[in-house]
């Protein structure tokens, strides 16, 4: 049996919750998705999107399933985070409605346009963020400080680029895609990671 989930994520400061959940209603039923599974939280987008409730429900989800949102931005914080549900979706075989716009990624032609449009966004996005960390890094050297690898024994190849990274994945960007620009493993990504927390 196909599921529908309809996702509601609101800040604390929004009023339009039940506006959006007759909204997300009358869609399933336009479209023939049957009873809706109501997946509420009060969270903002910053958190990212995996740690979320969404992310639990999300990782259950197979193929034929649906998930309906007002608009496409309660999905995730960016075009980054945005497109890396959708393209999971895809890979899954779920669907993603959005009553606003009436989107509809539901493997059409349609989608395959709107899925473009995004990943073009979602480049465009991420070399602005990278340039925006060149130029502050570039800034910080003019002012004085010392960027760079530190010398030392079990030093990381990362450690030359730690504000540049943190800032890429502060911005939404994939831990997948930073390891492929910095010529990294994922795991080795994870452990240096977990080294910075400590």
């Amino acid at each position: 049996m196909a599921r529908t989930i309809g996702y509601l994520r609101v800040s604390t400061a929004e009023q339009d919750l039940e506006k959006n959940k007759a909204d997300i209603a009358l869609l399933a039923n336009e479209k023939n998705l049957g009873r809706v599974e109501w997946v509420e939280e009060k969270i903002s987008g910053v958190k990212d999107w995996k740690k979320r409730k969404f992310g639990e429900v999300f990782g259950t989800l197979k193929k034929g399933d649906a998930v309906i949102v007002s608009e496409l931005s309660r999905l995730g914080r960016s075009t980054l985070q945005i497109l890396e549900i959708m393209q999971l979706a895809k890979e899954k075989g779920v669907a993603v409605h959005a009553v606003k716009g009436g989107w509809s990624l539901n493997g059409s032609m349609e989608s395959k346009i709107v899925l473009t449009m995004l990943a073009m966004i979602a480049e465009i996005e991420r070399d602005l963020i990278s340039e925006r960390t060149k130029e502050g890094l570039r800034a910080r050297k003019a002012a004085g400080a010392v960027l760079g690898r530190p010398k030392g024994p079990g030093k990381s190849k990362l450690d030359q680029h730690k504000e540049e990274i943190l800032a890429l994945l502060k911005n939404g960007s994939t831990k997948t895609f930073v390891a492929k620009k910095y010529e990294t493993s994922l795991p080795n990504l994870y452990n240096w990671l977990k080294m910075k927390e400590k």
